[in-house]
């Protein structure tokens, strides 16, 4: 019997965690999924918090988890790359009157229940002082070319907000090689309890390959417009494609079908077995170089082409980052052509993905609940005096 089961019979009840990721893309709701997936087996009741499409796709994994309604940034890009950095500053008074809403969310909602831990991915205001509170992000410095003394005021606008939750757990190794460079490992670290958790993915070693291969896997991810104009550009290009591909176009709320053409098929959205099956068998996968992502194609080893969102300054310097240390090849989206793409990779020197160990997250699972459970109970019984 693990630590983690004895806490929960002690007790007499099960830790309560509610976990609430960003709307920005769908990278933050999945990689809370393992998060999601280690509490469980823990023994934690989950509360997930989120939009209807997030809700949607932790429900096809966990079809028994509650999930509540928390509203989102709902950031859109521009269709011109040199705009999309003017249109997200532009949403910025937005961005500020969100944090503002889901502060007074959380404080409503721990008025009425309780909860022993609260994890937010990237969500600002999810913090509270009656609650251990774990912000989440591989990002501590966020990106901001040609501006030197920009990015540090954001960095310190950043570590503000950090400062007021009692952890920070980064989804990055701690020294090197890691697969966020600067993004998680800056000069100057935020003072609130930093603890680097390792790569995390929902997919596991246990995938396993089979005779049925397909040639070409694409996933189509992000904010809009950018991921119409993704979908757009890819499927002109597989026209002329002779192989076999798999398009998935990351939209698990939409009820509209795609209609496949040649040796082409699309899905809205596919559980997690399944596309990491997929992905598995693919020869290669061509896709956007989010961090969750890039996370996924590292626990599967898979030779992959990626391609930022055009002005998504951190999807730019990981795409940069991750093919000088040649884990990846990678194309601008203005100079992208498949068969190109496909002869280069064809001849690039892949770097070996092994090296990375995934999914370390028992442990921080099991620090979490010996420490928060108990503090928790101890809170309890004070009342009772």
């Amino acid at each position: 019997m693990t630590g983690l089961a004895k806490i929960n019979i002690n007790s007499n009840r099960r830790a309560r965690i509610l976990i609430a990721p960003l709307d920005w893309g769908l990278g933050h709701t999945t990689r809370c999924l393992p998060i999601i997936k280690v509490f469980l087996a823990a023994g934690a009741e989950i509360v997930v918090a989120g939009n209807e499409r997030q809700r949607l796709v932790v429900a096809t994994e966990f079809p028994s988890i509650r999930l509540i309604h928390l509203q989102g940034y709902d950031i859109r890009y521009s269709s011109v790359r040199w705009m999309t950095k003017a249109k997200i500053a532009w949403q910025i008074p937005k961005i500020l009157t969100a944090i503002k809403r889901e502060t007074a969310w959380l404080n409503s909602l721990l008025g009425k229940e309780k909860f022993d831990l609260v994890i937010s991915d990237n969500r600002f205001g999810l913090h509270h002082h009656s609650t251990h509170c774990v912000y989440i992000t591989h990002q501590l410095l966020i990106a901001t070319p040609g501006s030197r003394r920009l990015e540090d005021q954001i960095q310190k606008w950043h570590y503000r907000y950090i400062k007021q939750f009692d952890e920070c757990w980064v989804p990055d190794f701690e020294g090197d090689p890691n697969l966020a460079g600067k993004l998680s490992h800056p000069n100057l670290l935020p003072q609130t309890n930093l603890k680097y958790i390792g790569a995390i993915s929902r997919f596991e070693d246990g995938l396993h390959s089979n005779s049925n291969h397909t040639d070409l896997v694409i996933l189509i991810s992000g904010p809009e417009p950018q991921r119409t104009v993704f979908e757009n550009l890819l499927t002109a290009e597989l026209n002329q494609f002779p192989g076999s591909a798999v398009v998935v176009r990351g939209l698990p709320d939409s009820i509209t079908a795609k209609k496949g053409f040649n040796n082409v098929s699309f899905f809205n959205h596919l559980p997690t077995v399944e596309l990491g099956e997929l992905l598995k068998n693919a020869k290669v996968v061509i896709c956007r170089s989010g961090y969750s992502t890039v996370m996924d194609l590292v626990a599967l080893r898979k030779k992959s082409i990626l391609i930022p969102t055009p002005g998504q300054t951190e999807q730019e310097y990981l795409a940069d980052f991750l093919m000088g240390k040649k884990y990846f090849l990678a194309f601008p989206q203005h100079h992208f052509s498949l068969s190109t793409a496909l002869e280069r990779a064809s001849v690039f020197e892949y770097a070996d993905l092994h090296n990375f160990k995934m999914n370390q997250l028992e442990l921080v699972v099991q620090n979490s609940l010996q420490v928060e459970f108990k503090e928790s109970i101890q809170t309890d019984a004070s009342r009772t005096k």
